[in-house]
């Protein structure tokens, strides 16, 4: 790995940027200058009179094994749009991508996508009221992409079924590991219906065919909403589950910031919890991501 003076300055450059670095480097730098592009490891770089001006970690782009996952893009931006493209391709996805609202909707509609990543500020047709059409027909996961960061953008994009919201600039390894725990829950619910299965985290034992939850072989006086509950967060205790999909997946119905029945059922469980031995934080929260469960030995 190569280790950069914290005074030079730096900019992560795009894979085309990358694929045509001679012609990047004649248009921004002109051609009477002296550039070389120098390959170290999982870094490239441009050095420019003896600095290193730009640097991309094409290991982003490497190309992985395919993961039989459909995701539509749907982001006008449109070196935004290739960038994510061209890295979910690489990781093995079947990506579409589109920039227009209305081809957005009806291409959303016309195929059983496993991801949707929404931008809200689209042409024709604007991010909310895409998703809002889609939740009439179809669950699809939906990830929002958006710049508009403020916590009521963000609250109207899960109250109306986003799954997760993602603010640019956002980081590539945060924006793939989101889109991978979307899917591993996506998964869980479905094989989930299917097949009997029990989860031991230390001494905390769930048993979902019986609905049946016991810590140190106490059994846990809890009801069903409660049980679902807490076997979401064992079942993905390694994650923080957004309030959107625990109201989706425990409760059955979209987000609301009025609705305070998921912090109900919350605060009781942890009492419950508690009785039985287990710590007060044992669900934390994670203040604007959710909610995790945390099982010591």
């Amino acid at each position: 790995m190569l280790l950069l003076p914290r005074d030079i300055p730096q900019c992560w450059l795009t894979p085309s940027a990358i694929g045509n670095s001679i012609k990047y480097i004649s248009l921004h730098l002109k051609k009477t200058h002296t550039a070389h592009v120098c390959l170290l490891s999982d870094l490239v770089a441009i050095v420019y009179t003896g600095t290193i001006i730009l640097k991309y970690n094409h290991s982003h782009f490497r190309r992985h094994k395919s993961v039989n996952n459909r995701i539509l893009v749907v982001e006008d931006d449109i070196t935004l749009n290739q960038q994510v493209c061209v890295l979910l391709s690489n990781r093995g996805y079947q990506v579409d991508c589109l920039h227009d609202g209305e081809q957005g909707l009806s291409q959303a509609l016309a195929i059983d996508y496993d991801l949707i990543i929404l931008d809200i500020r689209l042409p024709s047709m604007e991010g909310y009221e895409i998703l809002a059409q889609l939740r009439k027909i179809k669950h699809t996961p939906v990830l929002i992409l958006s710049a508009c960061g403020a916590e009521q953008e963000r609250i109207k994009g899960l109250s109306l079924g986003a799954d997760d919201y993602l603010s640019k600039p956002f980081n590539l390894d945060e924006l793939v590991l989101r889109i991978e725990a979307i899917l591993r829950r996506v998964h869980a619910s479905h094989t989930q219906s299917q097949t009997p299965f029990e989860i031991v985290l230390a001494d905390l034992h769930l048993d979902r065919q019986k609905q049946l939850a016991a810590y140190n072989q106490e059994t846990l006086d809890i009801t069903a909403i409660q049980f679902k509950l807490l076997w979401q967060l064992a079942h993905n205790h390694k994650e923080t589950l957004s309030k959107a999909f625990l109201y989706q997946s425990v409760l059955e119905r979209q987000f609301s910031r009025y609705d305070r029945s998921l912090d109900m059922h919350l605060s009781r469980l942890r009492k419950k919890l508690v009785a039985v031995g287990l710590s007060p934080e044992s669900i934390t929260t994670v203040h604007g991501k959710g909610y995790r469960l945390h099982v010591q030995p």
